[in-house]
């Protein structure tokens, strides 16, 4: 039988709109390469200011993932 395993992955996502939104693109955009995807952290939020106006939402999120590992061969 399998061992169950994680492993976690720092990425940041940005968003013109909010921070949720910024969240959301991460999450879409590493769907597209990872598999079996299972929890979503967010570590820290910012956002760049110009002319005293937001322009740019920002998240920092930790994803979470399983990966199988073969069993060990006795």
């Amino acid at each position: 039988m399998a061992r169950k395993m994680y492993k976690m992955l720092e990425l940041v996502g940005s968003s013109p709109l909010s921070w949720e939104d910024a969240v959301t693109r991460v999450i879409d955009q590493a769907s597209k390469s990872l598999t079996q995807l299972r929890v979503a952290e967010v570590r820290e939020l910012d956002a760049r200011i110009e002319n005293g106006q937001v322009t740019e939402y920002r998240a920092k999120v930790v994803l979470s993932f399983k990966y199988e590992v073969e069993p060990e061969t006795l």
